[in-house]
């Protein structure tokens, strides 16, 4: 990707964790390391204020500030920063302040303060892509109990609320729907474990999580399967899975957090209301990391 490209969603793009002091303030200066360090080691760009990041849990001037550290760190054109909230307005108004940090793109969920009907959803997106920047929808309708099916996208698509989507669903099958209907809608992998059946199926980028401890790795799996090298891909894929499906699991920033730590990145607590993983969920993904790193993977 380059300064020049018309669409910055494209290629790897972190879903960012973010460190966290003894007291649980933001580290910015750690954070601001790990942007770079994900770009040296191969990744595209950074999506601050994901749920990766915590972002509900940080206050406002945290918020901005996340953001305004990634931009310093990589550039505007590689940060894409989330900016799910529970009104239209306030979304509008983190998409504004991402705009005027010099971020190229933003990721927003739909309204998930509620189970909104669709056109709630049309009239949430018009209003945030109002700020200006080219919007990437979030579909995760475990957690939003919103799913944008592959109809609603079109239509986002059609009225120009959205340029792209971060699919998290699960549901593979619904990338070949997409294409059929906004084949000019750009499909990211949104769920790690789905990451060579989505990219066989089209996907143009991948918003990611376990990248945040296994950067370089990763990025060869995603270059290997969307050029179509399977005999790469696949053997990545086996070996990094037994980490990758913990992105869709409910503890996923505990475990990316506790395989950055493993590898000697900045991974450490988390914000209540998340706890610790249990003592057997710790000694699974404490055992897939190690294997991982033996493996050189890391």
């Amino acid at each position: 990707m380059t300064t020049t490209d018309l669409r910055p969603w494209r290629g790897v793009l972190v879903a960012t964790a973010l460190p966290l002091n003894d007291d649980l303030s933001v580290n910015h200066d750690q954070y601001a390391e790990h942007c770079a360090w994900l770009v040296e080691n191969g990744c595209d760009g950074v999506v601050p204020n994901g749920s990766l990041g915590e972002y509900q849990v940080l206050t406002p001037e945290e918020r901005a500030q996340v953001v305004k550290t990634a931009v310093a760190a990589i550039g505007g054109e590689r940060v894409m920063p989330g900016v799910a909230a529970y009104g239209s307005a306030e979304s509008r108004r983190w998409a504004e302040q991402a705009r005027d940090a010099g971020c190229a793109s933003v990721m927003l969920l739909p309204p998930n303060a509620y189970r909104a009907d669709e056109r709630s959803v049309l009239a949430h997106y018009a209003e945030v892509a109002k700020a200006g920047l080219p919007v990437v929808a979030y579909n995760n309708p475990v957690d939003t109990k919103v799913d944008l099916v592959p109809e609603l996208l079109a239509k986002l698509h059609a009225e120009g609320f959205i340029r792209a989507v971060k699919e998290f669903s699960g549901d593979v099958r619904r990338a070949y729907q997409l294409a059929e209907l906004a084949p000019e809608l750009d499909l990211l992998i949104g769920a790690d474990d789905v990451l060579l059946e989505l990219a066989l199926a089209g996907a143009k980028g991948w918003v990611a999580g376990y990248p945040n401890a296994l950067p370089r790795s990763s990025v060869e799996l995603y270059r290997a399967a969307v050029s179509g090298d399977l005999a790469t891909a696949k053997k990545l894929y086996e070996q990094l899975h037994p980490l990758l499906r913990w992105d869709s699991k409910v503890e996923f920033v505990q475990a990316i957090k506790l395989s950055m730590d493993i590898v000697g990145r900045p991974g450490g607590k988390c914000r209540p209301p998340r706890v610790p993983l249990l003592p057997e969920q710790e000694a699974v993904v404490r055992a897939a990391t190690e294997k991982a790193v033996a493996a050189g993977l890391v």
